[in-house]
């Protein structure tokens, strides 16, 4: 009897396990093919929550190998299925930090720190065609929800001229790894796209800087070209552009 539970317990492991490789490289696969442009953002997004239910099953594979090698007293076998749910730990924490931002964030992808004026899109236009989400602000809506969401993100303001901020303005994006698609000083407006980390998908940001009385005023826009939440991406990235730009400004 302790043999076919051990035989059982070896098979059912195994199985756990090789669910659980599968399920790595479908995550991998699932940003990947959509940063390299293998294949549509959009079965990008299939994979990767199919990586989802398939982890389901490989958590209930292990541990009923884990229960079958403990009846056996299988100890190899029960360590590789603790090692596999080890595994399944590390690679489900990708999922669920999406799914936790989700539900954290409000289901938005166009955030500005100037809801009145927001910055407008120029140079980028061309980039946008064919883009699911369009470069028009959503207007009032809109300006509700980043309200509500992120209540923090407004304009910054700096006691150095306009031609200084801008020049420590594209310097900041060109740090963050910002592709610049254009630069232009006599109107305080910069453009670039930034891409996110898992799936590559471009986001486009544009500055605006000019003067306000005798200190220089900040507006950061970033809008994602796909996909109707950012997950917070937009947000993250304008106050990560505004910290980095202060403390370019700031005295030493």
């Amino acid at each position: 009897m302790r043999s076919r539970l051990a035989r059982a317990a070896s098979l059912t492991a195994r199985v756990g396990l090789l669910l659980t490789l599968l399920g790595a490289l479908s995550l991998l696969l699932s940003g990947a093919g959509s940063r390299w442009d293998w294949w549509d953002f959009r079965t990008g997004f299939v994979i990767f929550r199919g990586t989802l239910y398939g982890g389901l099953v490989a958590v209930v594979v292990s541990l009923a190998g884990l229960v079958l090698a403990l009846l056996a007293r299988a100890n190899n076998t029960a360590l590789l299925s603790i090692g596999t749910l080890v595994v399944l730990a590390a690679v489900a924490v990708v999922p669920v930090t999406h799914l936790r931002a989700a539900g954290r964030v409000p289901p938005i992808h166009d955030i500005s720190t100037d809801l009145d004026d927001p910055p407008r899109f120029v140079a980028v236009l061309p980039r946008r065609q064919g883009a699911p989400n369009p470069a028009e602000h959503g207007g009032p809506a809109l300006a509700a929800q980043q309200r509500a969401g992120y209540p923090d993100l407004g304009p910054a303001r700096f006691s150095a001229p306009a031609e200084r901020v801008f020049a420590r303005a594209v310097d900041v994006a060109r740090g963050l790894g910002w592709e610049i698609v254009a630069a232009v000083p006599a109107e305080g407006r910069l453009e670039a796209t930034d891409r996110t980390r898992w799936f590559g998908f471009r986001d486009d940001v544009v500055v605006r800087v000019r003067p306000e009385g005798a200190a220089t005023r900040v507006d950061v826009r970033s809008v994602s070209r796909v996909g109707r939440s950012d997950l917070g991406t937009n947000a993250r990235r304008v106050r990560g552009f505004v910290d980095a730009l202060r403390e370019q400004l700031t005295p030493r």
